[in-house]
């Protein structure tokens, strides 16, 4: 048993994850954008209120209350990488080559 924990954490080459500081930089472009979105919603819903369109500023104004928590799901969400490819189990306790063939000198 134990050794199929072992199994379960061999990390391949192919989805390891990156560098932890370009993980760290695309996060914050990620919520940097969703704050600027937010940002533009709030100045549109001002806009929009002051040019009398009074059916678009309250979905810019939810919009706006609603991208803050969007904006830190996105921000925490780990990247993944997956090549598709599962592991097979593989038996321990069988041996892989058989004997080999014994030569006589």
């Amino acid at each position: 048993m134990a050794r199929k924990e072992a199994v379960d954490d061999v990390v391949r080459i192919t989805t390891a994850a990156g560098n932890r500081a370009d993980d760290i930089r695309a996060r914050q472009k990620r919520y940097l954008l969703s704050m600027s979105l937010r940002t533009l919603c709030f100045v549109g819903a001002i806009i929009a209120s002051l040019a009398g369109v009074g059916w678009l500023w309250p979905i810019l104004i939810a919009g706006a209350l609603v991208l803050p928590y969007i904006a830190v799901v996105m921000a925490n969400a780990a990247a993944t990488q997956s090549d598709g490819f599962e592991l097979r189990e593989a038996d321990l306790g069988r041996r892989a080559l058989g004997p080999g063939e014994r030569r006589e000198l």
